[in-house]
């Protein structure tokens, strides 16, 4: 990943590069690799994220 300060505004590539991170999940994994989590718990996370999608996608469908 690349990202390329243009005319010394750092504020802006590092909020470029924040978002792109963001995007990719990679603070997200950090996140959940900062302590062990037992794996039911872990499944558990993986349905209200799953079910957070669906409601999103939901939405989006309706709206159209």
């Amino acid at each position: 990943m690349q990202v390329k300060v243009v005319g010394n505004n750092i504020e802006k590539a590092l909020k470029t590069l924040k978002n792109k991170l963001t995007k990719e999940g990679v603070f997200k994994e950090l996140k959940s690799k900062r302590y062990y989590e037992k794996p039911c718990v872990k499944a558990k996370q993986k349905r209200i994220e799953a079910r957070k999608k669906r409601m999103k996608a939901s939405r989006q469908g309706r709206s159209r």
